[in-house]
Order: structure tokens, then sequence, then C-alpha cells
């Protein structure tokens, strides 16, 4: 790895402007991409089983014709891991219960009964990551949620070989079954179903560039949470920020590797400085130098800057999926903050802690897309229902104002609908 393989972007630079542009981003699919993920959705759907058995063998490296789905016997962890996984298992399930959506009703000017109702999902199938490393964080951050949810079928897809502590944590978290099945081909098959997995209702959790586009072609055949990609962070920094901390958060989630995106910018050249040497010192010392070497020379964009301010509307156009900011008076500028996954401030708030332990889930939008999507929340594994519910004396105040609205738009059926409800009364009122 060269000394500094990282892009660096100067606001004296003249192609500055041009660069900045270029980080507003949009999370649109590669049209290669897309067609690869429509062939696998294709063969899955028509070979079932088969296909998926085919595709561990090739990309996996794993021979799955004995069966797909994971024995129940798990080996415990040590005293240790277990401890780590019951106590982030309590923050996510105490976060999660906090957002549980709650059914009401209440009565409206014109005397209605209107409401919502909140029914959890029967079925569910939750991907979980296991190419690169075993994330039982994203098993914590996932599972749980429908668990407390109600959910009572809570499937889960993972890579083989599924890692013991993975699979201990995903039971332990409530999930019902777990198959030893990766990529775009165990999207398809939870979406559209095979003789060993039966399709899901919805799908939740992150994945590579290709689960993402097999989420995004399937939706119809099923609902999903939304398209949370390769891991990315954006850090906004001034002079009260440390060196070495920001540059072990850009590293941190750099490890993760191919296409995961770490941005920094700052006012201080002193500290952009003291970043780049922290960079190129930390970086050798750690385990995953493959993958650290690949994000840090294609994703890996430092941004000198001449104010906050300026810094915060770079990475709101950014829409980064984790956002640090080490800056005086964060919480004021975190307050006016739209586009972003998680927000994390000051010091001491790492993204790891919030990757692993706080409580909020850890699935958030990358690629640009928290310009509109929000992270993976306990509400999104329920099915919501309007309650409508009129009186006859209720119905009859706003009857003029359907009428009127139905003869706009010329649906007479629409209107009779309210006015044949009246009609025996006038008729008795007429005779009388």
């Amino acid at each position: 790895m060269s000394t500094k393989p990282w892009r660096v972007f100067r606001y004296n630079q003249p192609q500055f402007a041009k660069q900045i542009a270029a980080l507003n981003r949009h999370a649109e699919p590669a049209a290669t991409r897309m067609a690869a993920v429509a062939e696998i959705i294709a063969t899955v759907r028509k070979d079932g089983d088969d296909a998926l058995v085919k595709y561990a063998k090739k990309w996996d490296g794993v021979d799955m014709s004995r069966g797909l789905l994971l024995p129940s016997r798990t080996p415990q962890p040590s005293q240790p891991v277990r401890a780590a996984v019951e106590y982030a298992l309590k923050n996510v399930r105490a976060f999660s219960k906090l957002k549980k959506p709650r059914t009401w009703s209440r009565t409206n000017r014109e005397g209605a009964i209107i409401g919502e109702k909140f029914d959890p999902l029967e079925r569910v199938g939750i991907y979980v990551p296991g190419g690169t490393a075993p994330l039982v964080s994203t098993a914590l951050m996932t599972v749980p949620l429908a668990k407390e949810a109600g959910v009572r079928e809570i499937v889960v897809t993972t890579p083989p070989p599924v890692n013991e502590t993975l699979a201990y944590a995903l039971r332990l978290a409530g999930a019902t079954e777990i198959y030893q099945v990766g990529g775009a081909q165990a999207i398809a098959a939870l979406a559209y179903g095979t003789a060993s997995i039966a399709r899901v209702q919805k799908i939740f959790g992150p994945g590579n560039a290709f689960v993402i586009e097999a989420k995004r072609q399937v939706v119809g055949a099923v609902a999903i949470d939304q398209l949370p990609g390769p891991s990315e962070i954006a850090v906004v920094a001034d002079e009260t920020a440390r060196a070495d901390f920001i540059a072990a958060d850009l590293l941190a989630q750099a490890e993760h590797g191919a296409g995961s995106q770490v941005l920094f910018v700052t006012c201080c050249p002193k500290l952009l400085a003291a970043v780049e040497s922290e960079l190129a010192e930390q970086a050798p010392k750690l385990l995953r130098g493959k993958h650290l070497s690949e994000v840090l020379e294609k994703g890996c964009i430092l941004v000198l800057v001449e104010d906050v301010g300026e810094a915060i509307g770079i990475v709101e156009d950014y829409a980064p999926e984790h956002l640090s900011l080490v800056i005086k008076d964060a919480r004021q500028w975190a307050a006016h903050i739209r586009n972003a996954g998680a927000i994390f401030i000051g010091n001491f708030s790492p993204v790891a802690a919030g990757d692993f332990i706080a409580g909020p889930s850890h699935v958030l939008p990358t690629g640009g897309a928290a310009k509109a999507f929000s992270g993976l929340t306990i509400d999104q594994f329920f099915r919501r229902t309007s309650m409508v519910e009129y009186p006859q004396r209720a119905l009859h105040r706003i009857r003029p104002h359907i009428e009127s609205l139905c003869a706009v738009e010329q649906l007479d059926a629409h209107a009779r609908s309210v006015t044949i409800r009246f009609e025996e009364e006038e008729e008795k009122k007429a005779k009388d």
C-alpha cells in the first residue's frame, strides 16, 4: 500500500467545485449488475434448491447438497462473547420497544371514529452478510426487532459456512429458521420460495451490491425495508477533534472492504495533515490489509474547506450512512442535518458503538439513499391499517362535500353509495 493512496480535495484548488459536485450521489445500479442479478433470480425461480446448491458451490466453495437448513445445535461461544451478545440484545430490544407502534382511535370533527391498527407481519426474511466477516452485529441489529414486533416466523439467510458465533447470536435473537444461502440467490429464494425455503412477506438486511440489486428487483413480489449496501462514513471535524480518533473511525468502516466509502471534511489544515499521518501509520498495523488498501485507494476522500458551514453542506449532499460530527456546537449543527442515516456526536462517540451496542439498528441507507430512506426500525415489521367508522349522523354532515367532489370527478356511483343510505329516510319524511 502506498503512503497516501487516498484523494485530497482542497477549496483553493481549481477543480474543487467539480470534485465536490461529484460527491452528490444517487443509489443507482450499474446496467451490467442489473442483468447479472436478473439472471440469478430467473434461475432460482426456475430451478429452486438446485440453483441454490449450484451457486453455493460456485461462489462459496461449499457443498450444500445435503440440505440448506442450518442444524439446530449450535455450540456456545466463550463467556465474554455471550455477555457482549446479551448486552447488545438488551439495548436493541429496549430501543425497539420505545418505537413500537400502538393501535389508536379518536373521534373526528363530524363525529366519525378514525384510527389505525398495527399487526406484525407473519413471516419475514432477514439477510445477514457473511462473505468477508461473520457479522454477528447485523444479527443483533435486525432479528430482535422482528422478535419484539411479534413476527412468528423469522427466516435468516446467510452465506455458508455459517460461523458458530453468528449462528448462536441469530438463535438467541429470535431466528426461527436459518438457511445457509448467500448472495442475490438468497433474496430470490426468500421472495419467490423454493422447496426448502417458503417465501416471505418482506425482506430486511444489508448486503453487497448484488444483494441490494436483488432486493430492488423483487419489490412487488415482496416488500423490502431499504437498500443498505457497503458501509460508509463521513466525518466533519474542526480543531476540537483528535486526528488519531478520526483516522481510526475512517479505517473502521474501510475494513468492510469492496464498495465501502470514507469521507473526511475539515476546515483545519493542521488536522487534515495529522489525519493523513495517522491513516498512514495505523492502516499497516490492522489485520484486514487487503480490504483497507482497496477502500483507501478507491473510496477514501479527504476534503479541506473554508468553514464548518461549507463542510455541513457537503455532507448533506453526500448523505452518508454514518455521520460523525466532532466540531464546536455539534448538537446544534446536528439538529439541522436531514440527510444522514445516523449521527455520532463528539470525540467519544465512535460509529463502532452504534454498530454493536448503542440500541438503534445499524442497518442504515447507503449510496446517497439517506436523502429518502431512514434506518431500520421496529415499525417496519408491522402492517398499518387505517380504521374508519361513520355513524349515520356523522355521514350526513359530510354528504354535501362528498357529492361535490364526486361531481368534479364524474363518479356518480361513488356519490350514490352515500345518497342511497338516506333515501328511505328522505322518502318517509316526504310522505309524512
